[in-house]
């Protein structure tokens, strides 16, 4: 029985990513072939009418980014549009810049905080100025496309229930290694989820850093929290459960900063792991409730891959231990010693790199540059975010309070630009 209750394990850590790899490269593939295929990123459909959009930018200590991106906003391909820049109490002269631009752009005003209230509230603040309908929200360091505007407003357009639309992350930095495997991941990953989910029923998250909301939507569920870690994660499980549809848009492209060191890269994901298990316990009540079961399968998935993670750490302790302590004979050495089990993994991993790169090839040319990089994307991310899963699972279960407001703080955002970036204080 012994032996046989570590067989089923084994097989769940190892078939249980495989599977999870095919369904997402599929259900990809099928949201490409009948939403994009065919269509150039730089040719945005006409609307039959263009509403008046705020573009909201909350900015902490971005004083050596705000010039490049606001002028990106004040040449966007969208007729109707205002920029509203919140100046979240920065502590270096990123106000003082603020206000500077904002005399060379008409159509951009500055929300001065007097102090730092995070994140979620300098959204809310931006969305209580704001004069339009649907909001664009973007960080302060992102650098947005000209017309990523025009083919976020199709959908809201085409359809009253949804409530947000969340656009594709493109990665600026890419002086390292880890930088062009983040290239790699931001397509083959989170590229390659997004379309699925929204194939299968709803979205894990809509990205922080370029995501667009319905005001009547955001009002309904009380705007963004601000005493959650990811204000973008809760904001869309809240969304969701509320019956609102969220959207992914490829077409509408954000530039952005990443880590480029691994500490930098590890805050960053145990923030994020943290931020998705905080809406998993606020939100887990759902699972009982039939009008959510579209959010079921976001909700199977996260308690899976939580379990993979701890099963896997479970078979690895056994497998050490029986280097030095003779136990009853199980399966778990095969995790380490089937001569087939890395080169199934390593070829699923360059297959579904192979598929992302043929979805996103239109909206970055030099993704073939770095395939070769991402054969070192197992050894840096999959044991990365093994390891974070298992630290933020019982860190936002026990010891997240949710009363605690979420602060910015200084992160990595590459090896020659360090910024600023949400979390808690």
């Amino acid at each position: 029985m012994f032996d046989s209750l570590f067989e089923l394990l084994f097989d769940f850590a190892f078939f249980y990513p495989l599977l999870m790899s095919y369904l997402w490269m599929t259900g990809a593939l099928l949201y490409y072939y009948r939403y994009e295929r065919g269509q150039h990123y730089t040719v945005p459909p006409e609307l039959p009418e263009y509403p008046f959009v705020s573009i909201l930018v909350p900015c902490y200590n971005e004083s050596s980014n705000v010039i490049e991106t606001f002028t990106a906003l004040a040449d966007l391909h969208y007729p109707n549009y205002e920029v509203l820049a919140i100046n979240d109490g920065s502590s270096d002269d990123t106000g003082e810049q603020l206000e500077a631009v904002a005399k060379t752009i008409p159509r951009m005003r500055v929300v001065q905080l007097a102090t730092n209230q995070g994140k979620a509230v300098a959204l809310k603040a931006g969305a209580l100025a704001a004069k339009g309908e649907f909001l664009v929200c973007i960080d302060g360091d992102a650098i947005l496309d000209h017309y990523a505007v025009t083919w976020i407003m199709s959908h809201f357009i085409n359809n009253p229930r949804v409530g947000a639309v969340t656009g594709n992350p493109r990665i600026r930095t890419r002086s390292t290694l880890l930088g062009r495997i983040q290239v790699g991941e931001f397509s083959a990953i989170v590229g390659l989820l997004k379309r699925a989910q929204r194939i299968y029923g709803r979205i894990f998250t809509i990205s922080g850093v370029i995501g667009a909301y319905r005001r009547r939507a955001l009002h309904s569920v009380g705007y963004w929290n601000e005493l959650t870690i990811t204000e973008d994660i809760d904001i869309s499980w809240r969304l969701q459960v509320k019956h609102w549809d969220i959207r992914f848009e490829p077409h509408a492209l954000c530039w952005i900063l990443m880590p480029e060191t691994l500490g930098g890269l590890f805050k960053q994901r145990l923030r994020w792991a943290v931020g998705g298990g905080e809406a998993f316990k606020n939100y887990c009540h759902n699972l009982f409730n039939w009008k959510a079961r579209r959010f079921w399968g976001i909700f199977i998935e996260y308690i899976l891959s939580v379990a993979w993670s701890y099963i896997l750490l479970l078979l690895t302790v056994i497998s050490i231990v029986k280097l030095f302590i003779n136990l009853p004979d199980t399966s778990t050495e095969q995790l380490f010693s089937l001569p087939y089990t890395g080169l199934i993994l390593g070829a699923t991993c360059l297959l579904q790199f192979a598929v992302c790169f043929f979805m996103e090839r239109k909206y970055d040319r030099g993704l073939l540059s770095i395939y070769l990089a991402i054969i070192w994307y197992p050894i840096f991310y999959w044991l990365l975010n093994w390891i974070v899963s298992m630290i933020a699972f019982p860190k936002a279960m026990f010891f997240s309070s949710g009363k605690k407001r979420g602060r910015w703080h200084t992160t990595d955002r590459g090896i020659n630009s360090r910024k600023e970036d949400n979390a808690t204080s």
